[in-house]
This record gives structure tokens, C-alpha cells and sequence, in this order.
């Protein structure tokens, strides 16, 4: 079976999403194998999402640039600068800021396609894009173009795996294999005989 890792966000946890999130994927037939709830460092958070990387800085300033221009807002205007990787450092500040506002909830999730059914549960990053139905479209309407103007991360209430390497890398960096649980949901036992 694929597992996938899933984060509930500071935002999430807050607002008391947190059974509402449990519950729609194990709603759908995942099975939860792995959870904790902490406060993780800088450093962790750093690894997590690879931002001592310049491809990522880089990218993040990239994609900065392109929610500037879509609404037709002045990045060098706003911010000094209109360099992907001056604006890359600046994302990754925010990011950190709302990662260490809280509290998160790590988990694994299992199943038959689990990183591809979290990513249809979930939605997509931008809640402003995500439909009716999915966790990021039914809890928040935020996006990038007010993260930036605020300054902020986009609260966005969870984080999931994007791929299965990616899926791999982040249980991997957040779990030991005695973290993980293995077990049989009832319908395993009906798939069996």
C-alpha cells in the first residue's frame, strides 16, 4: 500500500480543523498510520520544504512575480525589488513565520493511490482555486495575491505530499518506522477472504 504525508497547518489546528481533516480521509478508505502533534523547528521546517535550495528560493520569487502581474500590482513598488531570488527570501520568511505560529499535526496516511487521493481531498495550494468539496475550498478563500500584500504565508490549512518521492522524502524526514502503525481496517478483512 502507498502512504502519503500530511500536515494540518497552524491555521488548521486553530480553527479546530483537525477532526473535520481525520475524518475526510478516513471517510474516503485511507487508514491513518502515523500521527503526532508538535511544534517544529526552523531548521526542520527549512528541510521540509528545501528552502536553503536556491531552485526553490528562486522559484517561490518566481511565482511571487507571476501573482504580481496577473492583478497587475508592482512588485518592485511594493516590496523594493523586483529580483525572483530577493523575493524568493522574502516568501521563505513568511512561510517560516506562519510554520512556527503554532502547532501542526504530522500524519501517514495508507492506501490504494493514497498521495493522489490526498491531493483530490486536499485541492489545490491556492484555496482561492480549490473547488467546493475539498478541505482548502470548504475552510479558506486566501491566496497568494494577499499573502504577499500582507506579508504573510497563504493559510492554506494543510499541506500534502505533492508526489510519491516527494511522499517518501517527507515521511521519512518526520517519522521513524516505530512511529508507524500497522493494521487491518474492516474493509481489508472483506477484501481478504
Amino acid at each position: 500500500m502507498e502512504q502519503t504525508f500530511v500536515m494540518i497547518k497552524p491555521d488548521g489546528v486553530r480553527r479546530g480543523l483537525t477532526g473535520e481533516v481525520i475524518h475526510r480521509f478516513e471517510r474516503s478508505g485511507l487508514k491513518l498510520v502515523g500521527i503526532k502533534m508538535l511544534e517544529p523547528s526552523v531548521e526542520h521546517l527549512h528541510e521540509h520544504y528545501k528552502t536553503t535550495e536556491e531552485e526553490t528560493i528562486l522559484r517561490l520569487g518566481g511565482k511571487t512575480l507571476a501573482t504580481y502581474e496577473k492583478y497587475g500590482r508592482d512588485a518592485k513598488k511594493d516590496f523594493g525589488t523586483n529580483d525572483p531570488k530577493d523575493l524568493g527570501k522574502l516568501v521563505v520568511e513568511w512561510l517560516i513565520k506562519y510554520m512556527k505560529s503554532g502547532p501542526v499535526v504530522a500524519m501517514v496516511w495508507e492506501g490504494r493511490h493514497a498521495v493522489d487521493n490526498v491531493i483530490s481531498l486536499v485541492g489545490p495550494t491556492m484555496p482561492v482555486a480549490a473547488s467546493g468539496g475539498t478541505i482548502r475550498g470548504d475552510f479558506s478563500t486566501d491566496s497568494a495575491a494577499y499573502a504577499n500584500i500582507e506579508r504573510r504565508g497563504v493559510l492554506n490549512i494543510v499541506h500534502a505530499s505533492g508526489s510519491i518521492e516527494e511522499a517518501k522524502f517527507e515521511v521519512a524526514l518526520w517519522f521513524e518506522p516505530s512511529d508507524l502503525h500497522s493494521y487491518k481496517r474492516v474493509e481489508e478483512y472483506l477484501t481478504q477472504e
